[in-house]
C-alpha cells in the first residue's frame, strides 16, 4: 500500500513497486487522481482506494482486516509561510495530513511479520528555509516517530524515507515559472549536480521494503543537501 500514491514521489513509489511484481494498492483523496494514475500505469495490479488518512475512522476502514507486506506513506498537505504571517488552521492542516496521519496509520496498519512501514520526512528537518516552520516541525517529528515505533511494533520494520528537492508537479504550483531556474540554482550547490527524481525515491523505497536488518532509520535521499 502506498498512501500519497497518486502522483509525485508516491506514484515514482507505485511505479518502482509495480515492476517488481508487486500488487499495489495507491491510496489518495482525489478520486481523479487515482484514475489518472491507473490509465499512466496501466497495470493490472494496481488498485485505487480514495480515503483522508488524518481521519482516524477512515484509517480504520481503510485497512479492516487486511493484512499486507509494507506500507508506505507520502501524503502530506504542506503549508510555507513566515512564522508573524502564520495560519494556524492551515498548519493545523500540514500537522494532521503529516503526523496525526502517521499515528493513526501506525495504530490500525495490520502488517506481516517480516513487513515494514515507512514514512516520508524531508530536509527541511535538517536544513529548513524561512517559511517552512511547519514542515521542518512535522518532519522531524517523523524521524522522531519511527524510532519509537520501531520499538513498539517489532518484528515489524519501521523507517523513514527523507527526501531533497526532487521534482514533482509540487514544484510546478509552488516555484510557477521560476521552477527550472531554481531547479539549475539548486542543482550547483550539489555534489550531486542535479535535483532528484521520483524515481531515486522508488528504488529507495525498494530498499527500505526488501532490506530486513535497517528498522529505525531514516534513509537521506537528498543529492548531499544536508552537507552543504
Amino acid at each position: 500500500m502506498v498512501i500519497g500514491g497518486s502522483s509525485g514521489i508516491g506514484l515514482g513509489i507505485v511505479r518502482a513497486a509495480l515492476g517488481e511484481g508487486a500488487l499495489v494498492t495507491a491510496v489518495g483523496r482525489s478520486r481523479d487522481k487515482l484514475e489518472q494514475a491507473r490509465a499512466a500505469l496501466g497495470s493490472p495490479t494496481f488498485r485505487g482506494v480514495t480515503a483522508d488518512v488524518a481521519q482516524e475512522e477512515q484509517v480504520a476502514a481503510l485497512f479492516g482486516d487486511h493484512r499486507f507486506d509494507h506500507v508506505l506513506v507520502t501524503a502530506v498537505e504542506g503549508y510555507y509561510e513566515r512564522i508573524r504571517d502564520f495560519d494556524i488552521a492551515r498548519a493545523r492542516r500540514t500537522i494532521d495530513s503529516k503526523l496525526t496521519a502517521a499515528l493513526c496509520i501506525a495504530k490500525h496498519a495490520r502488517l506481516r511479520e517480516q513487513g515494514s512501514l515507512t514514512f516520508t520526512a524531508g530536509i527541511a528537518a535538517q536544513r529548513p528555509g524561512p517559511g517552512a516552520a511547519a514542515v521542518a516541525a512535522v518532519n522531524g517529528a517523523i524521524e522522531a516517530l519511527v524510532r519509537a515505533l520501531a520499538l513498539e511494533l517489532a518484528p515489524v520494520r519501521v523507517n523513514a524515507l527523507g527526501p531533497g528537492w526532487v521534482d514533482t508537479p509540487f514544484w510546478d504550483a509552488f516555484a510557477g515559472e521560476s521552477k527550472q531556474q531554481r531547479f539549475a540554482a539548486h542543482a550547483g550547490r550539489l555534489p550531486v549536480a542535479r535535483v532528484g527524481a521520483v524515481e531515486d525515491l522508488g528504488s529507495a523505497a525498494l530498499l527500505l521494503m526488501t532490506n530486513g536488518f535497517i528498522t529505525g532509520e531514516t534513509l537521506r535521499v537528498d543529492g548531499g543537501h544536508r552537507l552543504v
